[in-house]
């Protein structure tokens, strides 16, 4: 997949590229509703024998529409969405860089140098995809604004028990812990990236060495709790239990640094510096202060016993 940076006014040719199907969206999670878009665009464009690609945007688009200044938690931050995008058989990816200066665009202008601009001959998009200034461009527009240069489907909403799959529903579940019903709706396990970093080392001291690990700081994290979760290092994924929290029974009241802490399952090896990968699987309990060291390991042994049932299920 060839992925290009644009930022406006880009300087892309229309003889720069063959005639592309193209599917429209922000895509944060490229979670099931966004999939049937994307796969839409795919199997369009190898019906016709044409390439296709997919049109997104960094940052979210309230960023820069918001009164305030305001840091948005990815489901995918943007590295993550070019490789779920790419696993799609996407053959290109447009990011456009969401400026003030592209969001006053007019839905017309829009559509000229975003879509006909780049020999677009076939759009997919979402039912309540909007385009141009103020979002005033819709997919009911869209064959007025396309000039007869291209033609367009209209993905249906999609639902999941009756309700619809958005990026927003995900957000709202992942912070409130239901990391299985948030799988549900993106078609996987959620996962998230860090670094491993030294903490202070308590875990190791009473028998649960932990490694701490540094999020990227534009990606969602789960509400605070105990997780049964699965640990890649180098290529490979390890049975553990994290937590999730400001550890409560060793922390000062006034402290808030949030830490993410996972117990691996008879491992012991040092990991530190090293990339690795989280999978949630689901949530055992919330964060919780214990009245001294003994309480507290008599419960780390709980959940550890509970994430080992839970992941051995899973197979």
């Amino acid at each position: 997949m060839k992925v290009y940076m644009l930022r406006h006014p880009h300087n892309l040719q229309k003889n720069n590229f063959p005639s592309i199907v193209m599917a429209l969206g922000f895509f944060d999670g490229v979670h099931t509703g966004h999939q049937q878009v994307i796969r839409a665009a795919v199997a369009k464009a190898k019906s016709q024998g044409i390439k296709s690609a997919v049109m997104t945007f960094d940052p979210h688009p309230s960023v820069v529409l918001g009164n305030k200044h305001k840091q948005i938690k990815y489901i995918t931050p943007i590295d993550e969405k070019i490789e779920k995008i790419e696993s799609l058989e996407v053959d290109y990816l447009f990011i456009v860089r969401f400026t003030s200066d592209f969001a006053a665009l007019e839905p017309q202008q829009f559509v000229d140098e975003y879509i006909i601009g780049l020999h677009v001959k076939h759009v997919v998009a979402g039912f309540d995809y909007t385009y141009g200034r103020l979002g005033k461009g819709t997919m009911e527009t869209l064959p007025f604004h396309s000039r007869g240069a291209f033609t367009s489907t209209t993905v249906d909403r999609f639902e999941h028990d009756k309700e619809k799959v958005s990026s927003t529903k995900i957000r709202r579940l992942l912070s409130e812990g239901s990391v299985g019903e948030a799988a549900r709706l993106l078609g996987r396990l959620y996962e998230i990236k860090g670094t491993v970093i030294h903490g202070d080392k308590r875990g190791r001291k009473i028998g649960f060495p932990t490694a701490n690990i540094e999020v990227n700081e534009d990606q969602l994290i789960p509400e605070t709790g105990v997780y049964a979760v699965k640990l890649k290092v180098k290529e490979q994924w390890h049975n553990g239990v994290c937590n999730i929290g400001y550890r409560p029974t060793f922390k000062h009241p006034d402290e808030h640094s949030l830490s993410v802490e996972v117990h691996v399952f008879d491992f012991h090896r040092s990991i530190y510096g090293e990339e690795v990968s989280i999978k949630w699987y689901t949530r055992l309990r919330g964060e919780q202060k214990f009245d001294g060291i003994d309480a507290l390991i008599a419960q780390i042994n709980q959940d550890k016993q509970a994430a080992a049932s839970y992941l051995k299920e899973q197979g």
